[in-house]
């Protein structure tokens, strides 16, 4: 590697946090969706550890000025894959860019493949299998699941296959087997991106999901330069991964997973990791942003789960190696003022910051979020196959 480079870079991807509508919102009935620009114009949101770094700067903003020097550099992603889910962006981050979309249900999954689910899993039948909020659909359904003991089987806009079941009637260890048996019968024309275990707990007046959620994804490209991941870990470099980044990538390329139900944790997980020795990446997703107040449409909690964030990230930056490199993005959009309950077809931001990176430069749009994926692999002198490296935009000298 060349001894300019950065040793380490840490990528957190904030789920959900779009900044604005892309130009093809309309297809996927998004037009006018703007996470962080909506969340703005609903009060004062407290961000100027963000500010500082040039989030700002990107594009105007309601409620959130510009900084005259940030300390970062700045600019935002188009997701050029065909979707807009948790397993389309993650992917692109690493460099695999879809042309077809993974398969949706709008009206639930056909009778073949429920009727396989439920014999190979031996159950006595299942609720639902419709479209639906997570929390509605256990409001809906969770008093007939206590009696019956037959899962709760629903879907999204997104390419889901989502099992809720309480945790009283259904235990954790069972659910996670259904899921693996619906990760078996869910291939070929029906591979979904992601079968989902749901897991609530509380009574009929209140049922309340737990944080014992767990992602079962389809096994991504491992090729030679198709995965960042796999890249890295072939070239005997750390690839370490906080919260639910290993699941979306079915630990393909991941040399170490680290657990993080929220935020909160996966916030000081990343803090854990960036003090210890380790040499490549850094991988986080903070899901609480998606999960907790996204689908639910909750503007309020989205703002001050972002004033959170703010006011951890010193933290972070205050915990880096001179030759970190410190990465901000996000997966999709999920704006909680947009109709309906699911993801939104958006840019997303484009942060960096390192000691020694160039400060206030203007990354513009990149036109794939894959250009994150070949910024890391090109720090590490490798290369995978999509993206467009901005490194020597930031580096404080020209590798070239």
């Amino acid at each position: 590697m060349n001894g300019k480079n950065f040793g380490r870079v840490i990528l957190v991807v904030l789920d959900s946090v779009g900044i604005g509508a892309m130009p093809d919102a309309e297809k996927w009935g998004d037009v006018g969706a703007d996470t962080l620009g909506n969340i703005l114009k609903s009060r004062q949101v407290y961000l100027p550890n963000l500010q500082w770094l040039g989030i700002g700067n990107i594009r105007e903003f309601d409620n959130l000025p510009k900084s005259a020097n940030p300390r970062g550099s700045f600019g935002r992603c188009t997701l050029k894959s065909n979707g807009k889910d948790t397993t389309t962006g993650h992917w692109e981050i690493a460099g695999i860019v879809l042309e077809k979309a993974f398969p949706t249900y709008p009206n639930g999954f056909p009778p073949e493949i429920i009727n396989e689910f439920v014999n190979k899993t031996n159950v006595a039948g299942i609720l639902g299998n419709v479209a639906a909020s997570g929390t509605e659909i256990i409001k809906q359904f969770g008093a007939e699941h206590i009696e019956t003991g037959k899962p709760i089987v629903y879907t999204s806009a997104d390419s889901v296959f989502q099992i809720a079941a309480h945790e009283n009637v259904i235990s954790i260890e069972k659910l996670y087997k259904m899921c693996e048996t619906a990760r078996e019968v869910l291939r070929g024309e029906h591979e979904v991106g992601r079968v989902i275990a749901r897991p609530f707990v509380g009574a009929s007046d209140v049922f309340t999901r737990t944080e014992n959620r767990h992602d079962y994804a389809v096994p991504p490209p491992s090729a030679k330069g198709e995965n960042l991941l796999v890249t890295l870990q072939e070239n005997g470099l750390d690839t370490i991964c906080v919260g639910k980044i290993a699941s979306v990538y079915c630990n393909y390329g991941v040399t170490r997973e680290v657990v993080a139900k929220n935020n909160e944790q996966g916030i000081n997980q990343t803090i854990n990791a960036v003090l210890e020795d380790s040499r490549g990446l850094i991988f986080t997703n903070l899901v609480d942003f998606d999960m907790l107040f996204g689908h639910r449409r909750d503007v309020e909690g989205y703002a001050r789960a972002l004033e959170h964030f703010d006011s951890r990230l010193p933290e972070i930056t205050g915990a880096m190696r001179d030759d970190d490199l410190l990465i901000i993005t996000a997966d999709h959009g999920n704006d909680p003022t947009h109709n309906g309950s699911d993801h939104t077809r958006e840019y997303t931001p484009l942060l960096t910051f390192g000691k020694h990176a160039k400060s206030n430069v203007n990354l513009g749009t990149r036109e794939t979020l894959a250009d994150i994926g070949q910024t890391i692999a090109d720090n590490f002198d490798l290369q995978i196959n999509e993206g467009e490296s901005f490194l020597s935009q930031i580096a404080l000298e020209s590798y070239k």
